[in-house]
């Protein structure tokens, strides 16, 4: 509900500067300021209806600890609502988790085991809580970072208001490129999640690599050094075992 106040405020802040400066522009004829008065309302009745879209949606970071099992909950109130699920491991293990998403009486929706990511969209037709698990219970001793996001869409953007003279069916320019542009954001927002996950999982890698180096390091030098002492320890016995012969 906090994005929704949120961009509400700033729809209303966009189109009031817009309608200022349209209004206040001496190059606006008085018989043109009812018709752009009218478009911005439309717009503003547009933007609205596609920000009541995004009914919630929560993205988190969580650390699951070896052989722990984490569920997340979300509650649908009125169907149809469509959910997008996503996840994505970004550190620990062979970054692969269990998950499972269950529906309202124990159905079970998508499930699956050892992936490293996912993303879904589903209907959610029936309403009540869904729920989202995360199984590490097939690591003894690693934990995992496992970023997730679950967002739930009402349909609401079929309630669009129709452009004045056009039939109810036909959407408008203006709602074919909010829709266009909706869709290119959510595509900037996925490769985003994607480039973040590769980059995290690479530098994960590299710090591996870099603690495996060192403590290989480490290793090495103190067999050189037992294999220097060791030495020293076997001339020397070999030259005090001549001098007794001698003796």
């Amino acid at each position: 509900m906090e994005q929704q106040s949120y961009l509400s405020t700033f729809i209303y802040l966009l189109l009031f500067t817009i309608y200022k400066r349209l209004t206040l522009n001496p190059t606006t004829s008085h018989e043109a300021r009812p018709i752009v008065t009218m478009r911005l309302h439309t717009v503003a009745l547009s933007l609205l209806a596609y920000g009541f879209t995004l009914v919630s949606a929560t993205a988190l970071t969580y650390k699951l600890d070896a052989s722990e099992k984490a569920c997340f909950y979300s509650y649908v109130n009125e169907p149809p609502a469509k959910i997008a699920f996503y996840f994505a491991v970004q550190s620990g293990g062979s970054f692969d988790v269990d998950y499972s998403v269950v529906g309202p009486g124990e159905r079970v929706i998508v499930d699956g085991h050892r992936e490293r990511q996912g993303d879904f969209v589903f209907s959610a037709d029936t309403a009540g809580e869904y729920r989202f698990c995360f199984d590490n219970e097939m690591s003894t001793f690693a934990e995992k970072m496992v970023d997730f996001e679950i967002a739930v869409e009402n349909e609401e953007k079929t309630k669009l208001p129709a452009k004045q003279g056009a039939p109810p069916e036909q959407a408008s320019a203006l709602e074919e490129s909010i829709f266009k542009i909706s869709g290119q954001l959510a595509t900037i927002s996925r490769n985003q999640k994607y480039f973040r996950t590769r980059e995290n999982r690479n530098f994960s890698t590299v710090r591996s690599t870099e603690q495996r180096i060192f403590k290989f390091s480490v290793i090495e030098g103190l067999m050189m050094m037992t294999m220097a002492g060791l030495q020293v320890f076997i001339v020397r016995f070999f030259f005090q075992g001549a001098r007794k012969g001698y003796v």
